[in-house]
């Protein structure tokens, strides 16, 4: 087999140019056979193999397997992904800082600069699972929470204060800030990074590994994301990517419109519903067609928090018009959204129409009925 060329191309952007390891260039190349039939977040996979590609943990042939997504078999072959950031929540993430702190020690007792550990990727940690309302039905009980709070569990927050003044690629989300999920939607993905190299600025599509299965939340904003456990997130924040078998991808078809007084959740019961029956455990599920543009953002997202609930490893929604309107409404950085548009629509993430897809479901958003969560299980609807 011949080596992958190089495939970088620049791109001009508001914020400058910028260089992009192109899915075009690699499918000239004939490594892949035709970029449009390709499920959108398999190409984010792909862009992701091929960026990181070093020869020894990412190779050419990893590449190439990826590229060779099909809708029929894909077998048992295994491929190397390391997501592009990793999300922590405090009960997960103070294990993982406690085993940076003595990663640093043991390298301390031989000598060498502790300052040498660092995460490899951006690492986000927000402290929501383990807070305590002990104030309630008064204006200031936020305030007074947040008091309790800190002085309960004042060497925990001594421990990830330390860290993220110790560690690069580290940041702390306070409590009183929001869940998680929320934060990393409204704030904390940035969709594209854009970060400064020796060679210039480089651009690529945002990816998530939470330690948190609702981690999939911020699949309803085009990022490929899902929930792993703390070995596997530390791991990545080491540099070792995630070992996948190439999944299959079902097509979530959407016709239609919601009715008048039908909600996101109406809609997520259904969606439960119909994958459960389906079957969707360890596969993508993909969300397309002439009723994909009718779901606002937070109805995305809705559907995609509810992967773990389907079973899929993640439901993602790919980058449109919706999407953008969602990152000026959360005030993300004009310049930054006119990267974001022109880098998708260059790379092919920009939703243009349906690709191929291992299996198909259908809904009519306008045959989505109000309805219960069932008693014992949300597919259960009533």
């Amino acid at each position: 087999m011949t080596d992958i060329a190089d495939c970088r191309k620049t791109l001009s952007t508001a914020e400058g140019d910028v260089t992009i390891y192109s899915l075009k260039e690699l499918e000239k190349q004939g490594v892949i056979k035709d970029l449009s039939k390709m499920p959108y977040s398999i190409r984010v996979l792909i862009e992701s193999l091929l960026r990181q590609k070093d020869g020894r943990l990412i190779t050419d042939d990893d590449v190439k397997r990826i590229s060779s997504w099909n809708a029929q078999d894909n077998g048992d072959s295994d491929i190397p992904f390391i997501p592009a950031r990793v999300l922590l929540q405090d009960l997960t993430g103070g294990a993982a800082v406690v085993d940076l702190a003595s990663m640093r020690a043991a390298v301390a007792d031989i000598g060498k600069d502790p300052s040498m550990i660092n995460p490899l990727v951006p690492v986000d940690l927000v402290i929501d699972h383990s807070i305590h309302v002990d104030v309630a039905g008064c204006p200031e009980a936020q305030e007074k929470n947040e008091e309790i709070e800190f002085e309960r569990n004042k060497e925990r927050y001594a421990l990830f204060k330390w860290a993220q003044n110790s560690f690069r690629n580290f940041r702390v989300v306070p409590p009183g800030k929001g869940i998680c999920h929320q934060v990393n939607l409204e704030y904390l993905s940035p969709l594209v990074h854009c970060v400064d190299t020796e060679n210039g600025k480089v651009a690529y599509p945002d990816s998530c590994f939470g330690t948190d299965s609702h981690t999939t939340q911020i699949d309803g904003l085009g990022v490929v994301g899902w929930g792993v456990g703390g070995i596997e997130a530390e791991a990545v924040m080491l540099g070792q990517p995630c070992y996948m078998k190439l999944p299959d991808v079902v097509g979530f078809r959407l016709t239609g419109k919601l009715k008048a007084g039908v909600t996101a959740t109406d809609l997520v019961l259904t969606v439960v519903e119909m994958l459960r029956k389906k079957g969707v455990v360890g596969k993508f599920v993909e969300f397309c067609g002439p009723g994909y543009e009718n779901l606002e953002l937070a109805d995305r997202a809705t559907i995609a928090n509810m992967g773990p609930e389907y079973g899929a490893t993640m439901g993602f929604f790919p980058v449109d018009g919706k999407t953008v309107d969602y990152l000026r409404l959360s005030g993300r950085n004009p310049d930054h959204i006119d990267l974001i548009e022109k880098y998708t629509k260059e790379q092919g993430l920009w939703y243009n129409g349906e690709a191929e897809y291992s299996d198909m479901l259908e809904l009519d958003l306008g045959d989505v009925e109000p309805s219960l969560a069932g008693h014992k299980r949300p597919q259960d609807l009533i």
